[in-house]
């Protein structure tokens, strides 16, 4: 039985002991825009909201492959955040790489979050364009 039309993603919260290293981290590398700050963040990106909550005891260790992702237009903007989240001390879990679907790279946010900066520029038109159309 279908109860809604329609529904959007709204926000993603995530928990984090310092809300500030986060939130610098968010505005500096991804651009967001920070509309409020305290125990509570909320950062505007693009139109979506992402919430950075403040948690009182240290984060478990988030699971193997659970991550978010940002897509930028090109393989030399991936390129270009590579090198500017690298220079600035961002722990990164890889370099970039093409798995087919585009060209991306991991690293971590202050806290141990995982994201994916990626492309889809470089995708293997043929296998995977319907999808990302």
């Amino acid at each position: 039985m279908k109860i809604h039309t329609e529904v959007k993603l709204n926000h993603l919260s995530f928990p984090t002991t310092n809300v500030a290293e986060t939130t610098a981290f968010f505005e500096k590398y991804l651009g967001c825009e920070v509309v409020a700050a305290g125990e509570t963040c909320l950062l505007k990106l693009n139109g979506f909201d992402i919430v950075l909550d403040h948690a009182t005891k240290e984060i478990p260790v988030w699971p193997e492959n659970f991550h978010f992702g940002v897509e930028v237009d090109n393989l030399d903007d991936v390129h270009a955040l590579y090198k500017t989240f690298l220079e600035g001390g961002v722990h990164m879990e890889t370099e970039v790489f093409n798995n087919s679907r585009g060209s991306r790279f991991f690293c971590r946010a202050p806290g141990g979050l995982m994201v994916e900066v990626n492309t889809r520029a470089d995708i293997q038109k043929d296998k995977w364009q319907k999808l990302f159309a």
